[in-house]
């Protein structure tokens, strides 16, 4: 997995000030976040990734961006990134465009799955920002060039979910 950091620089893990070395912090760094993007589309993916770093840095938020090779890959960064400690969420971007065989059911329904199986089993926010489409046109219009912004709309949801489980406090961590 490529990473790629962005926006402002963080400290110490949290749970290390109180003491905690080497043990995972509840709640991830405050303000760093992950995309974990799927780059078999790369004119989409490439972006994705760009909305959603600008929602995040425009949130005044720190971010790194780890590449896979496409959508069926997303839930295993996904869970890689929630398990490191280090994310307060991950925004999970990448594109699966129609074919004439059923690969298309299968490689949706598992990043889907797999993606919320991460989130309910770490308790760390994961969003699905993955277009899953009929053309490259669809993809391309909700990948920022039309109405719709799939890219920062999975990182406004991410940082949602994130300051909702950090509001609710210890209740939320699992």
């Amino acid at each position: 997995m490529q990473r790629r950091r962005y926006g402002p620089k963080t400290s110490a893990r949290v749970g290390e000030e109180e003491g905690q070395r080497g043990a995972p912090p509840s709640f991830g760094t405050p303000n760093l976040y992950a995309i974990a993007v799927g780059r078999f589309y790369e004119e989409v993916a490439e972006l994705l990734v760009q909305g959603a770093r600008q929602t995040f840095e425009a949130a005044g938020a720190g971010v790194e961006v780890h590449d896979v090779p496409g959508a069926y890959e997303l839930p295993l960064a996904a869970l890689y990134c929630a398990r490191s400690g280090r994310y307060a969420g991950v925004a999970c971007l990448g594109a699966v465009i129609r074919g004439e065989t059923d690969h298309y059911d299968y490689v949706c329904s598992e990043a889907a799955a797999g993606i919320s199986r991460v989130s309910l089993d770490t308790g760390v926010p994961c969003a699905f920002g993955v277009l899953t489409v009929d053309t490259m046109e669809q993809a391309l219009a909700r990948a920022g060039q039309g109405k719709r912004h799939q890219g920062e709309d999975a990182a406004r949801a991410v940082m949602r979910m994130a300051e909702l489980r950090v509001a609710l406090g210890s209740a939320a961590s699992l």
